[in-house]
């Protein structure tokens, strides 16, 4: 069994096991779980969003489909369908299967930098907005006109590496309506969810975390190191002003590379300064 068919062997137990919430004895040919999630995770795997109305043309005129072929399914359910059955499924089901596809051997060895650590990018992205269709996980906000606007959002996290085309996703932490939380939900709070839960596993390969201004603040770089993680995180000086405060005027140590590339010298400086504060209190973290 190759790499790929033994990852989607995986994906498809995973997907076997979620909630089904038809009552009663299934009829015979009915649609499975496997079958259902599958069919959902080709339209990502194939990079086409009208991959399955084009899989019974397929299947009918070359005897096989790639659902067939490729992962193994026995039947090709609808996309309403889809969705009706996988609307509410548990997402946190497929995070062990994140950590499972870097675990594999060689797989983080082309991303390693910095004395064979990652680097480990968080950010949010939105991944639905309107200001008609919105259900109880939307997050809002107001606009200029005073209309509302409902989105969905989650915080995502990627090994990346310089030089390198590809990165490697990992389990994304939605920005959803949290029980008995008197705010909205947000990116900060989604990272401290994120790093509680994955962190530990993820601890051995000595990540950095690289995140914008957002994420640069106590509590973030408190649940990073509490991880057994490090970060690199961009402070902008207009909301980190006790960090600018001590730079200015300071003398920092440098460094200078030049790279002579078809002709065109370049010089990078790299400047720096040790045991800066976070904030502006007796217990802040320094950068």
């Amino acid at each position: 069994m190759s790499a790929l068919e033994e990852h989607i062997a995986e994906l498809s137990a995973v997907c076997a096991g979620l909630p089904d919430r038809r009552k009663g004895p299934l009829p015979r040919g009915a649609y499975t779980m496997a079958d259902i999630g599958l069919s959902a995770f080709s339209l990502f795997f194939m990079g086409s969003p009208s991959f399955l109305a084009h899989q019974p043309a397929l299947s009918e005129g070359q005897g096989r489909s790639n659902c067939q072929t490729l992962f193994a399914m026995s039947a090709i359910p609808s996309d309403n369908y889809i969705r009706q059955m996988l609307d509410g499924a548990p997402t946190a089901a497929f995070d062990p299967l994140f950590i499972k596809a870097i675990e594999a051997p060689q797989v983080l060895t082309p991303f390693q930098r910095l004395g064979g650590r990652i680097l480990i990018a968080l950010d949010g992205t939105e991944h639905h907005c309107s200001r008609k269709l919105h259900c109880p996980r939307c997050s809002t906000r107001r606009r200029s006109d005073g209309g509302t606007e409902y989105f969905h959002a989650f915080l995502g996290a990627s090994i990346v590496a310089p030089g390198h085309h590809h990165v490697l996703p990992l389990a994304p932490e939605f920005i959803v309506p949290q029980d008995g939380a008197r705010k909205q939900d947000c990116e900060r709070n989604a990272a401290k969810r994120w790093l509680a839960r994955h962190g530990a596993s993820l601890a051995q390969a000595r990540p950095v975390f690289l995140g914008d201004d957002l994420f640069a603040c106590q509590p973030i770089a408190e649940a990073i190191q509490a991880a057994g993680g490090n970060f690199i995180l961009t402070c902008k000086p207009s909301s980190h002003r006790t960090i600018t405060e001590y730079l200015y005027g300071a003398r920092l140590e440098e460094h200078r590379e030049t790279v002579c590339k078809r002709g065109k010298r370049t010089t990078t400086v790299y400047r720096w300064l040790a045991d800066v504060p976070l904030r502006d209190s007796a217990d802040a973290l320094t950068r």
